[in-house]
């Protein structure tokens, strides 16, 4: 059973940061892009940074140069280093991988639970 496991979320004034872990378990034989999304109220899940296994990152516009994506291959986690955070930043934040539990079989989605973003003005 693989479970994604996100932590790190908080409140925070503008202007300060925050960095969000995504820890995967279970079995695991590969895992390929992985990724974080963002829902405020009342609003669509968007995407708002993603990763390959080899490393090419890519940015919602809404982020880029305020946050940086990576992750830690060895111990299958993922982190979301949020600097300059805004109130527009508001939200619950998942995060997604594309995994392959085993050799045999293609490859699933999975998500994490979410974790709560909140940036005072």
């Amino acid at each position: 059973q693989v479970q994604l496991v996100e932590s790190g979320g908080g409140l925070v004034q503008a202007g300060g940061s925050l960095r969000l872990s995504c820890a995967v378990s279970g079995s695991i034989f590969s895992i390929n892009v992985m990724g974080w999304y963002r829902q405020a109220p009342g609003k669509q899940l968007d995407l708002v940074a993603a990763i390959t296994s080899g490393g090419s990152t890519n940015y919602a516009d809404s982020v880029k140069d305020r946050f940086t994506i990576y992750r830690d291959n060895a111990e299958n986690t993922m982190y979301l280093q949020m600097n300059s955070l805004k109130p527009e930043d508001t939200a619950i934040y998942y995060c997604y991988a594309r995994i392959r539990p085993t050799r045999i079989g293609g490859p699933n989605d999975y998500w994490g639970q979410g974790t709560q973003v909140t940036v005072s003005s």
